[in-house]
């Protein structure tokens, strides 16, 4: 009975073979620039604040930092998206927060992040402000006025209406869509 369905790892070789076929015909250079980036995800000429975003994803993706996305870092954000456990995404989240990367989340980062975030997905049922402020009201539990990494995971893990919240208001499935049909055609 079982024989019949196809497990992850057999499908592997065929899924990989996929994503491969497409990354090369969208990058022929095998190196995906960030322009080529924008252009591949459909979000070219966005205000200054969804360029904020969108940079901050791309150089997360950019795992070796030489300021291309290569096929081995495509796979990893992809294997993020698709099968990311998530603990894995709330630290993929945090370091997106964490703009200047000192392992801790102010609210002058998670305000622009979020403010980049609606300025691309349009998510309005809260202001910027409104946002950040409940966040460092339900997980700052030192009051310092910085959230580490373990306040981070800890809080969200521990609210479930503030993962909801996360997790729409960063959702990379159209990301996710776009990489796996193909180049958008429009905005």
């Amino acid at each position: 009975m079982g024989s019949q369905e196809s497990s992850p790892l057999q499908d592997a070789p065929a899924e990989m073979h996929h994503y491969y076929s497409k990354f090369m015909r969208e990058c022929p250079s095998g190196l995906l620039s960030l322009h080529e980036f924008k252009k591949l995800l459909g979000l070219q000429g966005l205000d200054p604040q969804g360029d904020l975003y969108i940079k901050r994803v791309f150089d997360i993706f950019d795992l070796n930092q030489d300021g291309f996305i290569d096929f081995l870092e495509f796979i990893a954000a992809i294997n993020l998206v698709i099968r990311g456990k998530i603990d894995q995404k709330l630290k993929w989240y945090f370091k997106l927060y964490d703009a200047d990367g000192n392992g801790c989340i102010d609210k002058k980062e998670l305000l622009s992040i979020f403010r980049a975030i609606q300025a691309i997905n349009g998510y309005t049922n809260m202001t910027a402000e409104e946002f950040t402020n409940m966040i460092f009201q339900k997980i700052d539990v030192n009051n310092d006025g910085e959230l580490t990494l373990e306040e981070f995971i800890n809080g969200v893990e521990r609210d479930e209406d503030l993962m909801e919240l996360i997790t729409k208001s960063f959702d990379l499935s159209n990301v996710l869509k776009v990489i796996q049909n193909g180049r958008r055609n429009s905005v």
